[in-house]
């Protein structure tokens, strides 16, 4: 049997899961017209022919921040397949953890993916291309939830639930875009955060890297309160800057706990790697 196999925290986030599921699968349609699409947004000047600049440009952060988590990912990788060629019998316990880098992986690569959705969408702002950032913002979401999982739950469940929820997400922006229901996002945004938020006041696993899951949760709160003061905001400045564009820049933001939490990981594994052999030669630099 399954489920006995499994321990409480996966238990309950496999439920958690089948939950969400059931009501993304049999609620009630929640049509486009209903809910808050930012199609007129209130900052649309252009700046050298780009329309809707401000907008566009504000996703650079996502795609910065993407980049420079792919390269520490890689220099991870590459450190670690040094150590293994110079000491085999290294203990396994020593490792970085697969899952959680290879959730960070997809992470990295998703904020890159909604840098170039978002600008898209942003060109010239339709149905079509928003379901093209919402696909992109799934793919970091679903590593998010990855890392979390592999965090606060365990390291077997992190890559399951990354693909999980990156199934729903993808399945949810096609369903938005074919149909215009837009219920099935709501539950992956919406009800993932709710996840994370869960998850950030659950007790690390053992050997856990640090993410810090609660600054991921503010930078959330703080982007969708931009969001939702679009104008707003955009007239207390002096239409200087819009909600739409802080959010963009807020959001890109909670990239950074994955990276800070990623440097501790290399210098913590590094510190092991010495332990095991004092050699400080030993350790690439």
């Amino acid at each position: 049997m399954l489920l006995p196999t499994l321990s409480r925290r996966e238990r309950r986030l496999l439920f958690t899961f089948a939950l969400l599921a059931l009501v993304a699968l049999f609620g009630p349609e929640l049509p486009a017209s209903q809910v808050a699409i930012a199609s007129v947004f209130a900052d649309d000047r252009s700046w050298h022919g780009l329309p809707n600049a401000m907008d566009v440009l504000s996703n650079l952060p996502f795609l910065l921040i993407g980049g420079w988590g792919l390269y520490r990912l890689n220099r991870i990788d590459r450190a670690h397949q040094q150590a293994l060629a110079e000491f085999p019998l290294a203990p396994p316990a020593n490792d970085p953890p697969d899952n959680t880098l290879d959730c960070a992986w997809l992470f990295f690569a998703g904020l890159i993916a909604t840098a170039a959705g978002s600008a898209f969408y942003h060109l010239v702002p339709d149905a079509p291309r928003l379901a093209a950032d919402r696909a992109g913002m799934a793919v970091a979401f679903a590593g998010l939830i990855g890392v979390a999982v592999c965090e606060r739950v365990s390291q077997r469940a992190g890559w399951p639930a990354a693909w999980f929820v990156l199934m729903a997400g993808l399945l949810s922006a096609e369903v938005f875009h074919e149909s215009g229901n837009v219920l099935p996002w709501a539950v992956v945004q919406f009800g993932g955060m709710a996840l994370v938020l869960t998850l950030a006041l659950a007790r690390p696993m053992p050997h856990a890297v640090g993410l810090r899951l609660g600054w991921v949760v503010v930078f959330y709160v703080l982007a969708k309160a931009f969001e939702l003061g679009d104008h707003a905001i955009y007239e207390a400045t002096g239409q200087l800057v819009s909600g739409h564009t802080l959010k963009h820049l807020t959001a890109s933001l909670a990239g950074l706990p994955v990276l800070f939490a990623l440097r501790s990981l290399e210098k913590d594994w590094q510190a092991k790697l010495l332990r095991h052999n004092p050699d400080p030669a030993a350790v690439a630099a």
